[in-house]
């Protein structure tokens, strides 16, 4: 067993997932904590009857996985004083056998490094080509990195230190917390390793175009917390957005205004992007093309995104969540 290493799972309503993703940490670590939140399918129940520490999260504060993980967090301190390392896990994930021991390996050889986090699959990429592209979006250059995702090895002390995640975000917590961490001095990286098989369950293009929405948001909410130089956190992709999902469709309208059916020909912008990110891609034929393809018709998404968080800020509101299972 890992000495010193805790688990924080959260989830609602995952089922057999949940099962899979609690068997896989079982024999790995010091004490597992599972944080639910509203689960009416019995979930509490199976992660008791497996020996696992449950946190039933007060609903009628507002739910983000920020503020579940922040509150596991904190549990699994308090049950577990000696935690130096800490595994955030999603609970539709499965932990691969050897993870945790590489990558405790790693931050024992690599003081300077606070996150490591390694390979993310989709366990059925087949089904669909929203999981399919999930599973392009997961496969990340290997070596040092600006940030991670859901699943990742932490060190306890630097996590803590920064305050954990800003519990607020309903999207984009995890990027934002490297952020952090990285004006620290700490380092983020990518092992070459299996993490983890996600199950992303999207099979309906309705769910792909609210996932690429909740982006957009995560992008403008980042942007607007950390814009500014040196950081310039997803600056890039804001304005992407804005550009393609927003900026040509004007110009185009403007142009068939000016010039009638002629100015349509400025859609051509649009197949000519595809074929430009298509060509630049580093994988099969297939799945270039699908890429390129579902960035380019992603920026809609992501503007409507964009504009749902300034909407929150001009109103002084609160975003609520954004999901797509």
């Amino acid at each position: 067993m890992a000495s010193g290493i805790g688990v924080v799972v959260i989830g609602r309503n995952e089922g057999l997932r949940l099962e899979r993703c609690l068997r896989s940490l079982l024999q790995g670590t010091d004490k597992i904590m599972y944080v639910d939140s509203g689960s009416t399918d019995g979930s509490p129940h199976l992660a008791r009857s497996l020996g696992v520490e449950v946190l039933a999260l007060d609903m009628d504060t507002p739910f983000t996985a920020a503020r579940a993980r922040n509150e596991g967090f904190l549990a699994l301190q308090r049950l577990l004083p000696s935690l130096q390392r800490v595994q955030f896990v999603d609970g539709d994930c499965e932990v691969d056998g050897g993870w945790l021991a590489a990558a405790q390996a790693f931050l024992d050889d690599h003081p300077d490094v606070a996150v490591v986090c390694g390979r993310r699959r989709e366990r059925f990429p087949q089904r669909s080509v929203y999981n399919l592209l999930c599973d392009l979006e997961w496969d990340t250059p290997i070596g040092e990195a600006k940030a991670c995702g859901g699943d990742a090895l932490m060190r306890a002390d630097a996590f803590a230190a920064v305050g954990g995640f800003r519990p607020e975000l309903i999207a984009g917590e995890e990027p934002e917390l490297c952020v952090r961490l990285r004006a620290k001095g700490w380092k983020v990286w990518r092992l070459d390793a299996e993490m983890t098989l996600h199950d992303a369950g999207m099979t309906r293009f309705s769910q792909w175009w609210r996932r690429s929405l909740r982006a957009g948001h995560a992008y403008a909410e980042g942007a607007y917390l950390h814009g500014q130089p040196p950081e310039r956190h997803w600056l890039r992709e804001s304005r992407r957005a804005w550009l393609w999902g927003l900026g040509i469709p004007v110009v185009i309208v403007l142009a068939c205004l000016l010039l009638g059916g002629w100015g349509l020909l400025l859609l051509a912008v649009y197949p000519l992007q595809a074929v430009r990110l298509a060509r630049r891609g580093g994988k099969s034929v297939r799945e270039n093309w699908l890429q390129a393809v579902f960035l380019v018709l992603g920026k809609f998404p992501e503007m409507l995104g964009q504009l749902k968080f300034l909407r929150h800020r001009i109103a002084a509101g609160k975003s609520t969540l954004i999901e797509y299972k």
